[in-house]
């Protein structure tokens, strides 16, 4: 059985100051690739990963979307 999972998450680090939010996606328990806010982003954890990286970072719409979420 394969399993994907994503997961979004916020840290709110000294109060409400400043927030991080992060994306993960999850293939069979192993990260494979995750947006960081503080990097602006996406960045791979494994060679499959940095191909799917390097795709999402080449539309402007999806950087967009998840850089906004900070805000929101």
């Amino acid at each position: 059985v394969f399993q994907e999972m994503r997961t979004r998450e916020c840290r709110f680090i000294n109060g409400t100051e400043k927030v991080r939010f992060m994306r993960r996606y999850i293939y069979n328990r192993k990260q494979y690739m995750m947006f960081d806010s503080d990097v602006g982003m996406f960045v791979g954890d494994n060679p499959c990963g940095e191909t799917q990286a390097r795709c999402c970072n080449g539309i402007p719409e999806i950087l967009d979307d998840n850089r906004a979420a900070v805000d929101t």
